[in-house]
């Protein structure tokens, strides 16, 4: 089993994304029963709110499942209940590690792509398509790290 930890800012729009499109892809590919995926964002701000509405209208225009979702901030403990905690930003990096130490496995969702560029986040600029773009080339270039 894969236990895979989708990180932003706030949790309700591009970690919250990266979740639903990765359910999504693998369930597609008939391998979703390998995965455990659930989101979480490194700031307080947002929890308890739902899913940002760009981040719906998106997911729905593009016909992928919306899971039912509140946010959450990643936890120390979290540390132990997945294997990948995969990031949004840079600085979602840094806020994690001050979270769970710099012994956990974190990643930028963009470095499977080879870039180590930051996702842009859709409740600054408002593009949900761009990182709606950005998203889905990093999951699939996290897919074939792993070997899918």
């Amino acid at each position: 089993m894969i236990r895979v930890m989708f990180v932003c800012h706030g949790n309700i729009c591009r970690s919250t994304m990266a979740q639903c499109v990765f359910a999504d892809m693998v369930q597609k590919r008939n391998i979703a029963d390998n995965f455990i995926i659930e989101s979480a964002g490194t700031s307080t701000e947002e929890i308890g709110n739902p899913i940002h509405r760009g981040t719906v209208n998106k997911l729905v225009q593009v016909g992928i499942n919306i899971i039912e979702h509140r946010a959450v901030q990643l936890k120390k403990s979290d540390l132990e209940k997945y294997d990948y905690f995969i990031a949004m930003d840079s600085a979602n990096v840094r806020n994690m590690k001050k979270i769970l130490g710099n012994n956990a496995n974190i990643s930028l969702l963009l470095e499977y792509t080879n870039s180590k560029r930051d996702i842009a986040d859709p409740w600054y600029t408002g593009n949900f398509d761009e990182t709606y773009n950005d998203i889905v080339l990093g999951l699939e270039g996290f897919l074939n790290y792993l070997g899918y």
